[in-house]
């Protein structure tokens, strides 16, 4: 399986910290070329490795982290991205009137025709999610929403190497409505740092 996380930003080099910590390769693009990434990438861990935008979208599994306004260029990487995981780690503090009614992953969903697509690891700010998962005992919740149900199980596994404690809230306009930010007010999860106890 491979992974990777397109965006560099706050939330992008927090996952990318994430994926170091357990020594998982993964790729990060953004829309600067790869080598004014690389020093960045390489300070993270060995495992970062700094590509082209069209590399990191060969990828399995791709993190979408970059500023919501900018999906679309995002998605016009491919033609069809069927067979592609992409996780929508983005919040949209957009007026309700451009997202056409839908939740902003419903309507990011659109643009990634083909795709399996999964809100997550977007409730925590960037300087929690770059930390250790494992505290105390216990493992930092990532909350996971989808309309597809299939496309859960393979983010929640990677949620699991990375060390954190998946939650699945159902369909995106279901449980996943709580963890979306909308005209400027956040959902009722965004922000909550829980964490799941060993068993």
């Amino acid at each position: 399986m491979k992974y990777a996380i397109v965006g560099f930003g706050k939330i992008g080099q927090a996952l990318a910290h994430a994926f170091a910590r357990k020594n998982i390769t993964v790729t990060v693009a953004s829309r600067r070329p790869p080598e004014a990434l690389a020093p960045q990438a390489r300070a993270i861990g060995p495992t970062v490795v700094a590509k082209s935008l069209q590399h990191a979208v060969e990828a399995d599994i791709i993190f979408l982290a970059v500023p919501f306004g900018e999906h679309r260029e995002v998605a016009k990487a491919l033609p069809s991205w069927k067979g592609k995981t992409v996780i929508d780690a983005m919040n949209a503090l957009v007026p309700l009137e451009e997202l056409d009614g839908l939740l902003s992953s419903a309507f990011v969903a659109k643009s990634f025709t083909g795709a399996k697509f999964v809100k997550g690891f977007n409730h925590l700010p960037a300087a929690t999610l770059a930390t250790d998962p494992v505290v105390e005992g216990g493992h930092r919740v990532v909350f996971l929403s989808s309309d597809d149900e299939d496309a859960i199980a393979p983010v929640a596994d990677l949620a699991k190497q990375l060390g954190f404690a998946p939650v699945e809230l159902g369909k995106l306009n279901e449980g996943g409505a709580l963890v979306h930010a909308r005209g400027g007010i956040w959902g009722q999860l965004i922000f909550e740092d829980l964490f799941k106890q060993e068993q």
